[in-house]
């Protein structure tokens, strides 16, 4: 089922040094697609809101029994669902220049499959993504010219701030979350209901 162009978008929230948020990018896109469903790529911070409720780290690493079972379930998920996965050195890992970059590409084709190679570089081969050559690396693997989109994504630093303004208006506290009108799921085990919800908003069922 092709995606109705003229329906509103299923908004996909995500933070590049968010573990279950790779997941989340590397399935959301056929489940969409098979339920005609449009996604809309929205990258954001999560330092700022974790700092808003007074935390200085990821709760992974505040609450070290919660992180151990997170990347015990990392390891889980990622062979059920047949992705690589590595336990990065650095986490998290500093996200800022991936998600300047993520949101100058908001609106490019392509833009997933950079998403997608930035995840893998940070949860599979154990690259740093704070670093420029990475993520010129994960430019060109997509298809798009590094200089260009490092370029642009100078450009968007106000427009990224806003971006996490509005991520805490809509009440977003997590990632991945999924945005339907005024419906949030939250994690990647709520995916398959935020897209089957979406799917019959968009088609006047709710």
């Amino acid at each position: 089922m092709n995606a109705n162009d003229n329906a509103p978008a299923l908004e996909f929230w995500f933070e590049f040094a968010s573990t279950y948020s790779y997941i989340a990018a590397e399935r959301i896109v056929d489940l969409a697609a098979k339920a005609g469903v449009r996604v809309a790529w929205k990258p954001f911070l999560l330092g700022p809101i974790f700092q808003a409720q007074g935390w200085n780290d990821s709760p992974f690493n505040l609450y070290p029994v919660k992180g151990r079972y997170m990347w015990r379930d990392m390891e889980r998920l990622c062979a059920r669902h047949g992705l690589p996965f590595a336990k990065p050195a650095l986490f998290p890992q500093r996200s800022i220049l991936a998600a300047r970059l993520a949101l100058a590409l908001e609106h490019e084709p392509r833009c997933p499959a950079f998403v997608r190679g930035v995840y893998r570089a940070n949860f599979a081969q154990g690259r740093n993504i704070g670093e420029h050559a990475v993520m010129e690396a994960a430019l060109a693997e997509a298809g798009l010219d590094p200089a260009h989109w490092i370029a642009r994504a100078e450009t968007v630093k106000d427009a990224l701030r806003a971006q996490n303004e509005r991520a805490v208006q809509v009440g977003i506290f997590g990632a991945p979350s999924f945005v339907s009108g005024n419906e949030i799921f939250w994690g990647n085990d709520r995916l398959e209901d935020a897209v089957a919800w979406h799917a019959e908003v968009t088609r006047g069922a709710r």
